[in-house]
């Protein structure tokens, strides 16, 4: 009978995780910048690119479990977006513009509106 530590699990969790998972390079975000994620969408047999351009609400997570929340206006409705960091769909993400805020989630950007 073999017997497994609580870390020793954590450290075979991680060890499958870095070994196993893909890692995408991407270039560093955080909170506040405006960027575009361009993912694939696969339709029956046919493939498409769509992208979705936004301000990252929140970066969420560490190592392969990472997500980043984007959120954009469409028309007159918000529309928030949560991306894993790691998903293979994911072809490219490009930073539009930097921007600065003063928290790591900035949730009460939901309620501003126009050039708030």
């Amino acid at each position: 009978m073999i017997n497994f530590k609580p870390f020793e699990m954590e450290d075979l969790l991680k060890f499958v995780q870095d070994k196993f998972v893909p890692n995408n390079k991407f270039p560093s975000f955080s909170a506040g910048d405006t960027i575009t994620v361009y993912y694939k969408i696969v339709e029956g047999s046919k493939t498409r690119t769509q992208h979705f351009k936004g301000v990252v609400v929140q970066k969420r997570g560490a190592g392969s479990s990472e997500t980043f929340t984007i959120r954009k206006m469409s028309g007159i409705f918000g529309v928030e977006r949560i991306f894993p960091i790691n998903l293979p769909t994911i072809e490219k993400i490009e930073i539009n513009k930097k921007g600065k805020v003063r928290r790591a989630r900035i949730f009460y950007f939901r309620n501003l509106t126009g050039k708030s």
